[in-house]
């Protein structure tokens, strides 16, 4: 059968595929574009497999909310350029919808989830590591499911929050989500500390003080060493940091001038926790001249 131009564009059209590799298909499958297609998306699972050891720490943080019920979810790619291509971008903006609608709980759950497309989210993966030549992940997925007041906040598609107050408004909880975004607080209140984390802040602080300090009778040496610890646990808890909106309060003031209070939160990074791998490209080239 003729490879006719307009079939390869009907193919393209169709699969996102480039103009050669749809020639290609329809030559592999005698014109027959639905073979073509089928041979496209298993090409492109090849391409996956192929690239899935390569290390991807850059990506998008991308959320989707319906009033109470909110996900974000973690997408990488390997590098800052294809993260903002606009077959990456569409990709990660149908799985958000697609762990939304699906109530997956976890990132692993969400393979299976269908796009509108009526792909899973791991055959559009495959397909779109076809088309953008890197490694793509879908890393992680965070959601809540609350009948609360329900932020979710993406700061330049790198850190997203999802928030959930009881009481206050939306406006009081997005500007909450937004403290988090900025100041990264690992814990929600006071309550939440762990006691091995304070047992350690006062064993350290015990550590630096001076002789002469440490002499000091045991009441005022404790009431010393608790100022410090207050001072610590209010740096690392959303509720003991100044507000970044009104920064004369806390959030936990803020919280309370607002009638509400600040159930818990999830906060997103993107490539977080991922070893990057650092290219020296001049010793590279040295090392490939000596060869």
């Amino acid at each position: 059968m003729e490879i006719t131009a307009s079939l390869v564009k009907e193919l393209r059209e169709r699969t996102g595929a480039g103009m050669m590799e749809c020639k290609k298909a329809l030559t592999e499958n005698n014109g027959d574009i639905d073979a073509a297609a089928e041979w496209l998306r298993k090409q492109g699972l090849a391409k996956a497999d192929k690239k899935a050891s390569r290390v991807a720490a850059e990506g998008k943080i991308i959320s989707a909310q319906d009033g109470g019920k909110a996900v974000l979810v973690e997408i990488n790619s390997e590098t800052d350029f294809v993260a903002n291509d606009d077959n990456f971008k569409a990709f990660a903006d149908a799985v958000a919808k697609a762990a939304l609608a699906s109530g997956a709980a976890d990132a692993e759950a969400l393979k299976t989830a269908k796009l509108a497309s009526g792909e899973t989210v791991e055959e559009a993966r495959a397909s779109v590591i076809a088309k953008v030549g890197e490694n793509v992940q879908v890393r992680r997925l965070v959601r809540i499911d609350s009948g609360n007041n329900v932020a979710a906040y993406v700061h330049g598609g790198r850190i997203g929050v999802l928030v959930e107050v009881k009481g206050g408004d939306a406006d009081f909880a997005r500007g909450v989500a937004m403290h988090i975004a900025a100041m990264n607080p690992p814990y929600n209140k006071a309550a939440d500390v762990p006691a091995d984390f304070v047992a350690k802040e006062k064993e350290i602080e015990l550590a630096k003080m001076s002789e002469k300090d440490k002499a000091k009778p045991a009441e005022i040496l404790e009431k010393i060493i608790g100022g410090k610890i207050a001072k610590i646990v209010n740096e690392n808890t959303l509720y003991g940091q100044p507000y970044v909106l009104d920064t004369d309060k806390t959030v936990e003031a803020a919280a309370k001038a607002a009638g509400a209070d600040v159930v818990g939160f999830q906060r997103l990074a993107v490539g977080e926790g991922i070893e990057k791998v650092v290219e020296d490209y001049a010793a590279e080239v040295a090392k490939a001249m000596q060869v």
